[in-house]
């Protein structure tokens, strides 16, 4: 059964009636509960999509600084229980680190706070960590707060094509002994297209002209957009992660196969590639059963 509540109180009451729920759709619940420009922070809930999220932080000039594909698609619920992330990941973080509090509904139909609305909040166990990524089997978010970002005043990807794998190592090797402080590198062979290294600067004008003036000394010189990873994500459901200084070796490893790579942190989004080791399953059952041992959720 896939529920579709009209409010948060209509979730509770379904899901301590439930012996069994497939999925839940929140699109109901989606208003924004509150945004503080001054503090630099927002409360929404799960059901607006992203896209809309951001187009209300926009008009104070700020946003939430995370790039997954089809924003405009994606709830913020869904970004949270699947950890997504994009681009701009290596110089931004992942959302895990923009979070700082939420509310969730647990399967018994009780809702739970962790966190708070203030950025520097370190009461207690941080809760929110291990419901992010959690795909909704331990409880269904509804609510959540971020600390926000300034909207950058400037931004520029640049484009370097490469004729190999070993090509991109040395160049890579030299992006790591120089100045340069991109908030994108990704490495991307899509459909046969030549392998490419793309990276990508951001914040006050003067800064972003000067260090894509650095990054064109090296070679790269083509302005790009960041829609290859959009693009590529569409087909490709899994992902490897590995550490940074084995990314090259991993990707000779997937021989001709068309990637997308975060070169920065390891991680290489892939057609066919393995998702990446997950923690014990009896560890991961372990927590499903104390959150919900009635088996309420999927998952």
């Amino acid at each position: 059964m896939t529920l579709k509540p009209g409010s948060i109180s209509e979730l509770q009451e379904s899901l301590s009636q439930s012996r069994r729920v497939a999925g839940v759709s929140l699109e109901a619940v989606a208003q924004l509960i509150e945004h503080v420009p001054e503090d630099m922070t927002a409360t929404v809930q799960a059901g607006m999509s992203l896209a809309d999220f951001q187009a209300h932080l926009a008009k104070a000039g700020q946003w939430l600084p995370i790039d997954p594909p089809n924003p405009e698609a994606l709830t913020i619920g869904k970004l949270l229980a699947n950890n997504l992330n994009g681009p701009r990941r290596f110089g931004c973080g992942t959302i895990r680190d923009w979070v700082i509090g939420m509310a969730v509904v647990l399967p018994d139909g009780r809702v739970i706070r962790n966190g708070g609305k203030v950025v520097k909040n370190v009461a207690g166990f941080d809760l929110c960590r291990l419901f992010v990524g959690a795909r909704d089997t331990l409880g269904i978010i509804v609510e959540a707060t971020f600390k926000l970002s300034p909207l950058l005043e400037a931004e520029a990807h640049l484009a370097k094509p490469c004729e190999s794998l070993g090509q991109a190592e040395a160049l890579l090797d030299k992006i790591w002994d120089s100045d340069l402080q991109p908030t994108v590198l990704d490495l991307h062979r899509i459909d046969g297209e030549q392998l490419t290294l793309v990276a990508g600067f951001a914040g006050p004008s003067a800064d972003v002209e000067a260090q894509s003036g650095a990054a064109s000394a090296l070679g790269f010189a083509d302005e790009v957009s960041l829609d290859y990873d959009a693009r590529f994500r569409r087909t490709a459901s899994s992902f490897i992660s590995v550490a940074p200084g084995k990314l090259i070796s991993t990707l000779q490893d997937l021989g001709d196969e068309s990637f997308v790579a975060r070169a920065g942190n390891g991680v290489i989004y892939h057609t066919s590639a393995k998702p990446t080791e997950a923690p014990s399953l009896e560890l991961q059952q372990r927590v499903k059963e104390i959150f919900d041992p009635k088996g309420v959720l999927a998952g």
